[in-house]
Order: C-alpha cells, then structure tokens, then sequence
C-alpha cells in the first residue's frame, strides 16, 4: 500500500538529509526513488516492447506515433519537442516509419526546409491494436492494485515529476516532462 501523506496525518514532513538514519553513506540503492522509477520504466519498457515487436514496430516508432495519433501535421522539429528527443534521432526514425508506410511528409508551400509530418490510414488503423498492448500491460502490471491505490500512485508519480522538474539544477531545462 502507498505511504500516507504525511501532512495529512498531521506530520511535518522533513528534507531527506533531515531524517534519521538518511545519511549519503547508508543511502541503499534498492531505496532510492531515481533508481526504482528508473528500474521500473526500464521494465515497463521491456514487457511493451517485446509486445510490439509482434507488430513490427519498435518503442521508439510507438513514442513518433503516440504523439503523431493527438496531432498530425507537425514539423520534425516540434515532434522531436513533444517527444523530448534531438532532431537527428527523430529523422532517422521517421525515415524507418515512412519506408514502413506508416507517415509521409510534406513540404510547407513558403519554406520548403519545413517539411510536415502526417499519419497514413495504415498507422490511424493500427491505433487501436498497438494501444491495445500498452493498456493490456498496464492491466497486468495493476493487477494487485486497488482502484485506489492505483489512483494514489498515478496522482504520487505526477506530483512527484513535477516536483523534480522544478529541482535548482534541471528545473528551467526541463520541458514537456522530459
């Protein structure tokens, strides 16, 4: 079950290197958040992959297309923002997935550097199976949740990103959750 929130059981909730026993020194690995997000999303990842892989894509095509299936229509530029990937990588794979049949491009009739990107009706239509596969995964990974223990740790995980996107260090960086 997910830890109670402590200013809600009427605790004051102290930094990290405040707490008894926190000291870098005794800092376990198994303990730290970075490292169990990380390990986490690193699983998830795996488990989708392998998944898709059935369809012919790949997690980085899944990323393209995720964000291709809200708005088609963008720039190479404004997608590799909305997937927080540099230009080169967003090119490489967009060339793989418009020899797959699944974008095509088209120049801007002023700026001919521009070229927008849109979904064929091959990638509209294999929406529904390849998300299919991310809900089925979530599904099994949820399984031993509560409806409300899932909602906590949805509402947990998103509180807790948008707090690090605010760290001193990264904080005016960070965009788009990436």
């Amino acid at each position: 079950m997910l830890r109670q929130n402590a200013s809600a059981a009427g605790e004051q909730r102290k930094p990290a290197h405040g707490r008894p026993g926190s000291k870098a020194k005794h800092f376990k690995r198994e303990e730290s958040l970075g490292y169990l997000l990380r390990s986490t999303e690193r699983a998830f990842t795996r488990a989708f992959q392998a998944r898709i892989e059935q369809e012919g894509m790949t997690i980085g095509m899944w990323y393209y297309l995720r964000a291709l299936w809200e708005q088609d229509g963008v720039t190479q530029r404004e997608l590799s923002q909305r997937v927080g990937t540099m230009d080169p990588s967003t090119g490489s794979a967009l060339a793989k997935m418009e020899r797959l049949g699944l974008i095509y491009r088209s120049p801007d009739a002023t700026d001919r550097r521009k070229r927008y990107i849109f979904l064929t009706e091959k990638a509209r239509n294999d929406r529904d199976r390849l998300v299919r596969h991310a809900v089925e995964l979530q599904d099994f990974a949820t399984a031993e949740f509560s409806p409300r223990e899932e909602q906590r740790l949805r509402q947990s995980l998103t509180k807790l990103r948008e707090r690090v996107k605010h760290d001193r260090f990264t904080g005016s960086k960070m965009k788009n959750g990436k």
